[in-house]
């Protein structure tokens, strides 16, 4: 069945900011290439990516953009995304999630992927980048620096990033290089030369405690808002460290100064929602796991997430990573399941209309604006929502409907 009721309606219709997402690769993909990039995991020897809930999700709701039945088999879907080519493939799903402005990490490319610009070009929207800060230390180690210049080089380096055109926040991987239970003291110039040191001559990561924690420090003194990715992710994550609760003391500490935006969550979007509702800095998302767990499953991340969470805090973001099926999932995953939350609080009469409408367009796009500093949607046909049905409209009647029921 279709989701029907005025929620659904709205949501439809309303542009998104995708406040965390990456580019889209640039290269064909073979059979190997593409269940590589979908899953979180590594390739298994006689086990296909497509025999997951996301890998469903795409034969089902990506199909039929691609000219396809639903639940297309894999073969099938994959032929004819060969015969279309990338570039069609990727206009046709960015345009079908109906993203007006994404916001691009740029820091992780161990594949050519599409820079902000052209992604933004692909979706006829608006790109903004995120800088690593991970990748910024990183850079710095690679061109030579001496220990004892550490500390000052890195902040000089990042605010010389953050000052590129177009960057509006900063991002930290540190859950995937130490985990969050972290002493949440801002280390000392000795400690960091010291640790600086130990890393620059050992090379490789930035994995050092101490050096993350300068990272997270300086983060604060560049003043832009900060992603931090928490819960689920490749095997690089240990789960059990990445509960985001783990920040509580590094919350109290920073109390005032950034706003945090903790990314994806899972299965931690409760404690993420305990910080965002007691902590005025902290804001989240579910990003990753929208598309993971597919639109059958989206309402029930959201609600969880959205238990304790005050509604000017829950922001969306696809963390869509070199397929473009991913910005398309994200959308309608996040779209299908907070419209069916809150149609059924109107129809229960817990939540009344206006106020259903006005959480809707929060979530899906003001909350970031606010956040970030992006001008407001310009009242004119050209970024209305009646672009969005203009864009659509390149697609045949059977198949939009083929993608929403």
């Amino acid at each position: 069945m279709g989701a029907t009721g005025p929620v659904h309606e709205a949501l439809a219709a309303l542009p998104l900011v995708d406040h965390h997402c990456h580019g889209v690769v640039t290269s064909d993909l073979g059979r190997d290439g593409f269940e590589s990039l979908l899953t979180e995991g590594e390739p298994w020897t006689g086990i296909s990516s497509f025999d997951t809930p996301v890998g469903v999700a795409v034969r089902r709701h990506c199909a039929p953009l691609l000219d396809l039945p639903r639940h297309a088999p894999a073969d099938a879907y994959l032929a004819r995304r060969a015969e279309l080519g990338r570039r069609e493939v990727d206009r046709r799903l960015l345009i079908a999630a109906g993203t007006e402005v994404f916001c691009v990490d740029t820091g992780y490319t161990p594949q050519r992927l599409t820079t902000p610009q052209e992604l933004a070009e692909t979706a006829d929207a608006t790109a903004y980048e995120v800088v690593r800060l991970e990748a910024v230390a990183e850079a710095l180690a690679a061109q030579g620096v001496e220990p004892d210049a550490y500390a000052a080089a890195f902040r000089t380096a990042a605010e010389e990033a953050v000052r590129r055109a177009g960057v509006v926040a900063v991002k930290s991987v540190a859950a995937y290089r130490t985990g969050f239970d972290l002493d949440p003291a801002r280390p000392s110039d000795a400690l960091v030369t010291a640790a600086a040191r130990q890393w620059l001559a050992n090379g490789g990561r930035l994995t050092d405690p101490v050096l993350v924690r300068h990272l997270l420090w300086t983060a604060v003194d560049l003043g832009l808002p900060l992603q931090l990715h928490t819960g689920f992710g490749d095997s690089d994550i240990r789960l059990h460290r990445v509960d985001p609760t783990h920040l509580t003391d590094w919350l109290h500490l920073i109390k005032g100064t950034i706003p945090v935006l903790l990314l994806h969550c899972w299965p931690y979007q409760r404690q993420a929602a305990y910080l965002a509702a007691v902590f005025e800095e902290v804001y989240l998302d579910v990003g990753l796991t929208l598309h993971h767990v597919g639109p059958a499953r989206s309402r029930a991340i959201l609600a969880e997430a959205m238990e304790i969470t005050p509604f000017h805090k829950l922001l969306y973001a696809s963390d869509a990573y070199g397929l473009a099926e991913f910005y398309q999932l994200g959308a309608l995953a996040f779209r299908r399941g907070l419209g069916e939350l809150l149609q059924d609080r109107v129809d229960a009469d817990e939540l009344g209309l206006p106020d259903a409408l006005r959480i809707a367009a929060w979530a899906a796009g003001d909350n970031a604006r606010r956040l970030y500093g992006l001008p407001a949607p310009e009242p004119d046909p050209a970024s209305s929502p009646a672009r969005l049905a203009t864009e659509r409209s390149q697609f045949p009647e059977s198949m939009i409907k083929q993608c929403l029921t």
